[in-house]
């Protein structure tokens, strides 16, 4: 891996803005390809020690292998054995297990700085020039090629590329037309401990302000609790006596008390999906391309599928049709119904739990005991939670 302090290339093959961790994966994905490669992060370091849980699916953890990056992160990610979905004040529930799946774990939680470095530590063995301190001001496309200016070390730059592709970088870019859904909603996220041990098992409770996680973080759960925009200073102003016993009061007593938490923060939650770029040189993946309600773990995920994806079309084309409209066709086709389906799938439940409706309710009930007592129907489902749209 390239990182020369004053010296930027001026033309690459590829050209990748974020250098997240889906960022990253594309650039893993891409090593010994013989291809040039430009990987722009505005950090000067790629360093991100942050807290932050992530769930990752079997299928992102089958993509971490294959770019060895798994490794690195293996020790410090926590498997998750079981998912106990029900609603709160309302029949039914149903419980997903690895072992009916057929599979080791349904998926592993951990902090997004861990992942984040163990993706760093695999950068220099993929042959890409790495770009920290890198500015983007503006990206634009001819017919020929799309470029990229930045500022970089007091100075200006142009880079052109065959393809440019927008990764969780192109968040802070003028956004293209797109389709947003806001949930008046945020998602107050904290590290809690329970009476009772995980056991590797992870839950997922509505309610009618919205859905409750617990995740499997080492000894303890990292917890997202959907809250009412309205709700969230008034929440997060709560002493911790005051804050668990909301929380007991919200999800119950499967895992007996709460014993303790963590520093709390909240983000807002929305339905992002970007309008395809008007040119096949650039292209969205990750953030860049879509932002999911956190409910099933979905969005994340489905960024490392991006990457992984759009890695796979780059190396079936030849080096000279880079970025000519056969290629963006390809890939669009590779993640149409993905993502379609994991933005559907997350609106739905959202839309459909988020609320105290009792007929609603009784439905909800008897959809989660059927899903429990039809096993080819819970497989079928647990698989898209894991793999997405392969699953089907």
């Amino acid at each position: 891996m390239a990182t020369d302090p004053v010296r930027a290339p001026e033309h690459a093959d590829i050209a990748i803005i974020g250098g997240g961790p889906v960022g990253m994966s594309l650039a893993l994905g891409l090593a010994d390809s013989g291809l040039s490669v430009v990987l722009l992060e505005a950090r000067e370091r790629l360093e991100a020690p942050d807290p932050r849980a992530l769930a990752l699916s079997q299928g992102t953890r089958l993509i971490l292998e294959r770019l060895g990056a798994w490794t690195g992160l293996e020790s410090k990610a926590t498997a998750i054995e079981t998912i106990h979905v029900s609603q709160r004040g309302g029949l039914g529930r149903a419980e997903l297990t690895a072992a009916q799946a057929g599979v080791p774990a349904l998926g592993y939680v951990a902090e997004y700085g861990d992942l984040y470095a163990a993706l760093a530590a695999r950068l220099p063995t993929c042959g890409a020039t790495l770009l920290t301190g890198a500015q983007v001001t503006g990206v634009g496309a001819t017919s020929g090629y799309g470029s990229i200016r930045f500022t970089r070390s007091g100075s200006e730059h142009l880079l052109t590329a065959n393809l440019v592709v927008l990764s969780e970088g192109g968040k802070s870019l003028p956004a293209e037309l797109r389709r947003d859904k806001d949930y008046g909603q945020s998602a107050v996220i904290a590290t809690v401990r329970t009476q009772l041990p995980h056991a590797r098992r992870a839950y997922e409770r509505f309610t009618p302000e919205g859905p409750i996680a617990l995740l499997p973080l080492g000894d303890d759960y990292a917890l997202v609790w959907t809250t009412p925009n309205d709700r969230v200073a008034a929440r997060l102003a709560l002493s911790d006596a005051a804050f668990l016993a909301s929380l007991q009061a919200a999800f119950g007593d499967r895992q007996g008390a709460f014993t303790g938490t963590g520093p709390r923060a909240a983000f807002p939650l929305k339905l992002h999906l970007a309008s395809p770029s008007a040119s096949p040189r650039l292209l969205r993946i990750g953030n860049a391309a879509h932002v999911l309600h956190p409910v099933a773990g979905q969005g994340f995920n489905l960024g490392v599928r991006d990457a992984w994806k759009l890695a796979q079309v780059i190396l079936d084309t030849p080096r000279e049709r880079l970025g000519e409209a056969a290629m963006a066709a390809a890939y669009a086709r590779t993640r149409r119904q993905d993502v379609a389906g994991g933005s559907l799938m997350t609106d739905i439940l959202v839309e459909t739990f988020s609320n105290d409706h009792a007929l609603l309710g009784h439905a909800r009930g008897a959809a989660l005991a059927l899903l429990d007592l039809a096993p080819p129907l819970k497989n079928l489902f647990a698989r898209k939670m894991m793999f997405g749209a392969q699953a089907w």
